[in-house]
């Protein structure tokens, strides 16, 4: 019976111990980020100094050499670039598009190519259109109905669905396939509503794909901002005859060569077991890819930073990883990942930030049931900081390709309602990041990072 009461009291004693240390270092790491925080500086300089970072671009390669002349600063153990072929695609001059009521009454709508797209014919093309919500509703129509139009994918985000990006997942598919699915029906270009909860004149950009399709047959993909594709349908509705002109010169080049930026922290007792952070470095050319994904690289960074100010030294070695083509391949994710199992490295953790620089709200955790629990069970530690998101779900595309039969991946969770009215488009820019939620944002991954290390989990 003693030995039962001392072997509680010894547990009681440990457990005490524990949360007297833990809750003033998550304080620690809070202060500092809100206090003497070095995300917004850098996301000042990579968003405003360099811009958008398309894959296999002059901006793309000033990134890279950025973010290793920063991490090469904070004193990190090692700093490194990884090489990954990447693909390149160019805009060229920016697209035009109008609505034909009859001859010589058009209206402007804005558009943008797709990523991936090939150009329309020099003079442009003008044709009838013919819209749909999805791809049964074209199979339906048939041949005989969509070949020699423009075909018009006009299903929204679905807006009563809170999480945004499940409504965002339920109308993407049109966007990354609607150009293959309407070209084997004879279609000589596809119009897509951009993936937007809110009505205004932004088209959005985005990857598209043309499968297997041989090249004679694709065909010219490009977005319509929510507005615009308002007007369409409407004024479809009121005239089926009426014809739509597209012009774009975007262009798809050979592969080049890139690099995946790394830093990292050996761990003081268990260095064979990796925790990564990371965001990816590219973005898309329309804005300077503040919320997608600069904020989530500058935040990873932080992550690192922000052990050292405090001078926490883990017990796991950290890594801090910069992915290349996100957006249009996911490359660098493939390439890490190859590397990775080729060194028989050990990756018990990874942390992907890719959601914008919003107000956190917590993580979405891919990880065993036993594991999951377990992380449920740290809520108290972050409810004074307004965090008290800890679901089971996925992490984020760069990270993913990680995953083990027990190892834990997880993605931040920033609010989301706000997110996809800058997705990919020409506002997002760095006036569209709030200092002070960047920042949280960063402190919440930080900690997370710290109670993962501290419980060996």
């Amino acid at each position: 019976m003693k030995q039962r009461i001392f072997i509680a009291l010894l547990f009681f004693s440990l457990v005490l111990h524990a949360q007297e240390e833990i809750e003033p270092t998550i304080k620690k790491i809070y202060q500092t980020a809100l206090l003497d925080g070095q995300s917004y500086p850098w996301l000042a300089h990579l968003s405003n100094q360099i811009g958008g970072r398309l894959s296999g671009s002059l901006n793309a390669q000033r990134a890279v050499e950025w973010g290793k002349e920063e991490l090469d600063a904070l004193g990190l153990d090692r700093v490194w670039l990884q090489p990954v072929m990447v693909p390149k695609w160019i805009r060229g001059t920016f697209e035009y598009a109008n609505i034909e009521t009859s001859p010589g009454n058009t209206i402007n709508v804005p558009v943008c190519a797709l990523g991936g797209s090939i150009a329309t014919p020099l003079a442009g093309i003008r044709a009838e259109v013919v819209e749909v919500q999805d791809f049964e509703e074209l199979k339906t129509l048939g041949e005989e109905k969509v070949k020699g139009k423009i075909v018009f994918y006009n299903r929204p985000m679905q807006a009563d669905l809170v999480n945004t990006f499940s409504a965002y997942s339920g109308c993407v598919d049109q966007r990354y396939s609607g150009a293959e699915e309407a070209a084997r029906l004879g279609a000589v270009g596809v119009i897509v509503r951009s993936m937007n909860l809110r009505l205004d004149d932004y088209p959005h950009t985005g990857s598209m794909s043309y499968g297997d399709l041989p090249l004679r047959q694709r065909i010219p993909a490009a977005a319509i901002s929510t507005n615009g594709a308002e007007l369409l349908s409407s004024m479809l509705a009121l005239n089926p005859a009426l014809k739509f002109y597209l012009k774009q010169n975007c262009k798809n080049l050979p592969d080049v060569q890139s690099y995946n930026v790394i830093g990292e922290i050996k761990g003081t007792t268990s260095p064979d077991e990796i925790m990564v952070v990371g965001g990816h470095l590219d973005s898309w050319d329309l804005g300077d890819g503040s919320h997608d994904d600069g904020a989530g690289v500058v935040q990873s960074m932080e992550v690192l930073r922000l052990f050292k100010k405090i001078n926490y030294r883990p017990k796991r070695t950290l890594r801090v990883v910069l992915y290349m083509n996100e957006e249009n391949g996911q490359r660098g994710a493939a390439k890490y990942t190859d590397v990775a199992k080729r060194n028989n490295e050990q990756h018990v953790f990874a942390l992907e930030s890719d959601a914008g620089g919003f107000t956190p709200r917590g993580f979405s955790i891919d990880t065993t049931p036993e594991k999951l629990k377990t992380i449920q069970g740290w809520a108290p530690y972050f409810e004074p900081y307004l965090v008290h998101l800890f679901v089971k779900g996925g992490s984020g595309a760069d990270v993913a390709p990680l995953k083990t039969n027990d190892n834990v991946l997880a993605g931040l969770r920033p609010d989301s309602q706000r997110y996809f009215d800058y997705h990919h488009a020409a506002n997002d820019t760095f006036d569209a990041i709030n200092k002070r939620e960047l920042e949280l944002g960063a402190a919440t991954m930080a900690a997370m990072v710290y109670l993962i290390d501290y419980f060996k989990l």
